[in-house]
């Protein structure tokens, strides 16, 4: 059967494009890719709170790009130069006023976006087996989002930020055992002053961020893996529960009986009554 985009000859511009990813597709297989990575089933009943993890993995590729913008124009310098240069983004850059609000609040808004994430799948126990992992890697990126929010604070080089993090930094080293360490990493040395500044920087442009892309690949591969879990009030998961809850219970029925002196009910007896259940 024809269809009405098949009917006619097709511009030189489309058959270019086509044949441009005919070619990268017969050497990468970067289709079948892209099928496998975009098109899967969804469990019935999916709702817009289950895109709360997408929505913060774009709010982090807007942090990078805005971020990648801001380091053209941001000067490390504690002698005044941070300052300025920051003055210098808002005020005379091009439209760098909203490249910076953007990065700004953009901090912000990833943090919570991630936290409700997190609240989401831990109230609906999408954390339970087998998705364990993607827990875990999902906790490790809440720590780094909030420890990039940290770096980032202190980089404007005022009052305001110098102080803010003078006092988070001094949390961290009275920690015990590895606190004093870890306040001297960050510090990069034993008191706040210009390497600070340089360690602060390359840890919220470099260290940070590559943490986040490479945890955000493997909750992908978890969650691609593993598929999306379903609601709690979906019939289906409650039947699968229902289920394995009632092999769990023929499993401890059977080791029972096979225990010395073990009772043994009689078959009439319906497996509610051998539990002592009305």
């Amino acid at each position: 059967m024809t269809t009405s985009r098949d009917i006619g000859p097709k511009n030189p511009a489309q058959q270019v494009a086509e044949a441009a990813v005919d070619f990268v597709d017969e050497r990468s297989g970067v289709k079948t890719g892209a099928r496998w990575f975009l098109f899967r089933n969804i469990p019935a009943g999916t709702s817009w709170f289950q895109t709360l993890g997408f929505t913060a993995m774009v709010v982090f590729g807007m942090q990078a790009i805005t971020g990648i913008i801001l380091a053209m124009y941001y000067v490390p310098d504690t002698q005044g130069g941070a300052y300025a240069s920051i003055q210098r983004i808002t005020e005379e850059v091009t439209w760098g006023w909203m490249v910076r609000g953007m990065h700004k609040w953009g901090a912000s808004v990833m943090i919570i976006i991630v936290f409700l994430h997190m609240a989401r799948v831990f109230i609906w126990g999408a954390y339970k087996y087998p998705r364990e992992l993607t827990w875990i890697t999902g906790a490790f990126l809440l720590l780094m989002t909030m420890f990039m929010g940290l770096t980032g604070y202190l980089l404007v080089w005022d009052q305001k930020a110098y102080w803010a993090t003078v006092v988070a930094v001094n949390i961290f080293a009275s920690a015990p055992v590895l606190g004093p360490y870890i306040g001297d990493i960050l510090r990069a040395g034993p008191e706040f002053g210009p390497a600070t500044l340089t360690r602060f920087y390359s840890i919220h442009m470099l260290v940070i961020p590559a943490g986040i892309a490479t945890f955000i690949g493997l909750h992908l591969y978890f969650i691609m893996r593993l598929g999306i879990s379903e609601p709690p009030w979906s019939k289906r998961r409650l039947r699968i529960e229902r289920d394995e809850e009632d092999a769990r219970r023929a499993a401890v029925r059977e080791h029972a009986k096979a225990l010395p002196g073990a009772v043994a009910y009689p078959a009439t007896w319906s497996a509610g009554a051998k539990d002592g259940t009305r």
